[in-house]
């Protein structure tokens, strides 16, 4: 059994920052791609980052220039630095993974969400 755990949410000024987490564990082999995803009250839940096994990057234009996502391959963990938050960026964020494990092969994982709140 997989799971994606996140932490690092939580409440923010506009302007400030935050740093999400999410760890991979189980019967790992080995992780594709991962990516980060927001669901804001009352919207449909949008990519934010992505990032590749070989550490290509891509991001919503809104988290262009402001968010930074990376991963440890070793410890099967995405990051999501998050600086000059804005209201908007208000939201349940989501870890995903395409994961490759013992048994079941390859699927993709979501974590349980994490609320980031940022106040004006």
């Amino acid at each position: 059994q997989v799971q994606l755990v996140e932490s690092g949410g939580g409440l923010v000024q506009a302007g400030g920052s935050l740093r999400l987490s999410c760890a991979a564990s189980g019967n790992i082999l080995s992780i594709n791609s991962m990516a980060w995803h927001r669901q804001a009250p009352g919207k449909q839940r949008e990519l934010v980052a992505s990032i590749n096994n070989g550490g290509s990057t891509n991001y919503a234009d809104s988290a262009k220039g402001r968010f930074t996502i990376s991963r440890d391959n070793a410890k099967n963990t995405v990051y999501l630095q998050m600086n000059g938050l804005k209201p908007e960026d208000t939201g349940v964020y989501y870890c995903y993974g395409n994961v490759f494990s013992v048994l079941i092969g390859t699927r993709d994982y979501w974590g349980q969400g994490t609320q980031v709140s940022v106040s004006s």
